[in-house]
């Protein structure tokens, strides 16, 4: 029997690894993959993921690793996801273009697009003819914070350090990333496209009121840019549309709402600032801009705080469905840990903790952040572990409509 309202995943929840690969400002190339030993632990990560009910994890197939030059490719960086994805029937959200691009590739060049597009074609050959789909794919995850990272903030490259940069570079990998999807879709006619990038609040310090220009034209203008070039708002000329941005994913941590400060990043508000706005508002947000499917791309708490921000997680969002937005499910990212990226310390934010042992990360599950999305499975009459074939019995978004219905949560602003 077919679902009512037919979602476009297989399960509710989602979740993901960690998979940047960009270049560090000490001029280092990263692999978080490597860093926390999921190639090793591809098929015990897949398992987990099973085990919760969870059919869709975010994965990164890395452009720096696969692409040699000269349009030849080796994806064999990847194999040890591919044989756990069939062995578990969990089915991946390909992200493409993770913080990093290869060493000799300029942003600033038409080159640059070009060769993405490359890239991406010959992924979804590749996929094509490993998995047997549905595809779904991030064609370059958080266009908006890679460009201040890498236009402004010169944490990676390109090592930018001005705000021209930062948009510069913006506007080079919406051109890429509008010019991978269809190089994608000309492989795979039918995948779909979820475009990631942070939900932000930026209020301006209450001494400074000379600052609330430039932060609310940070929250309500900057923010939106490259959703708008990738739907093609803004920046036609780079061929963006509603087909192309396709399904909304916003990212959701709760260092996103900030407090404005001129020069560097700037300064997360503590839960309980005047400035915070609820979940439910930032994601009223883009769904009136855009009208197009939305999920909640990335979300975590940290530490203990797990569990509780799965609650409140939770709630804003069955307040956001209660509103009309259409929602079609939540990412709990990451699946297991991942380290700071400046001081190498594990974040704790992960469904599972890593635990040396013996020279190897042990994957040790947070039992009450498990036990929060067990609840929440079965408030919304979730699975709660896969059957073999986990497209069999779709998400019936109605279930989740009806959820929100009858639990009716107020937004609040006070997250903790």
């Amino acid at each position: 029997m077919g679902a009512s309202h037919a979602g476009i995943f297989p399960t509710f929840f989602l979740s993901g690894f960690e998979c940047s690969t960009f270049l560090w400002k000490d001029g280092r190339r990263r692999d978080l993959v490597a860093e926390t030993q999921h190639r090793e632990h591809a098929l015990e990560d897949y398992r987990m993921l099973r085990d919760l009910g969870i059919a869709v994890a975010r994965e990164g197939i890395p452009w720096p690793m696969a692409d040699r030059g000269g349009g030849r490719y080796d994806f064999s960086s990847i194999a040890p996801m591919l044989d756990a994805m069939r062995r578990t029937r969990v089915t991946p959200l390909w992200d493409l273009c993770h913080y990093g691009y290869p060493d000799d590739a300029d942003p600033f060049q038409p080159s640059f697009r070009e060769r993405f597009a490359g890239y991406c074609g010959a992924v979804a050959r590749h996929v094509r003819d490993e998995l047997p789909g549905p595809y779904w794919f991030t064609p370059i995850n958080e266009i908006t914070f890679f460009a201040f990272c890498g236009g402004e903030w010169g944490w990676v490259a390109p090592y930018g350090k001005d705000r021209a940069t930062r948009e510069r570079f913006r506007v080079a990998l919406c051109a890429a990333a509008i010019a991978g999807a269809q190089a994608i879709r000309e492989v795979l006619p039918q995948a779909r496209m979820v475009h990631v990038d942070p939900l932000i609040q930026v209020v301006a310090p209450p001494d400074r009121p000379d600052q609330q220009e430039a932060a609310a034209h940070e929250t309500f203008v900057d923010s939106f840019l490259a959703w708008d070039m990738l739907c093609g708002m803004a920046h036609p000329e780079l061929g963006g549309s509603p087909e192309i941005l396709d399904i909304v994913g916003a990212n959701n941590y709760s260092f996103g709402q900030m407090e404005y400060r001129e020069q560097g990043p700037h300064q997360a508000l503590p839960p309980g600032s005047p400035g915070v706005v609820p979940l439910c508002d930032l994601l009223r947000r883009a769904w009136e801009r855009y009208r197009r499917p939305m999920v909640i791309g990335e979300t975590s708490g940290m530490g203990r705080g797990r569990p509780d921000w799965l609650r409140d997680v939770m709630q804003e969002a069955m307040a956001a469905v209660n509103q009309g937005m259409d929602l079609h499910g939540i990412c709990l990212f990451p699946g297991v840990d991942m380290p700071d990226w400046h001081t190498g310390e594990w974040l704790h934010n992960g469904i599972c903790d890593l635990v040396p042992r013996d020279g190897r990360l042990a994957r040790v599950p947070h039992a009450p952040y498990v036990e929060e999305l067990r609840r929440w499975q079965k408030e919304l009459n979730r699975v709660t572990e896969l059957d073999e074939d986990p497209f069999s019995d779709p998400v019936d978004l109605q279930d989740v409509v009806a959820a929100a219905r009858r639990l009716d949560p107020r937004p609040d602003r006070n997250w903790s």
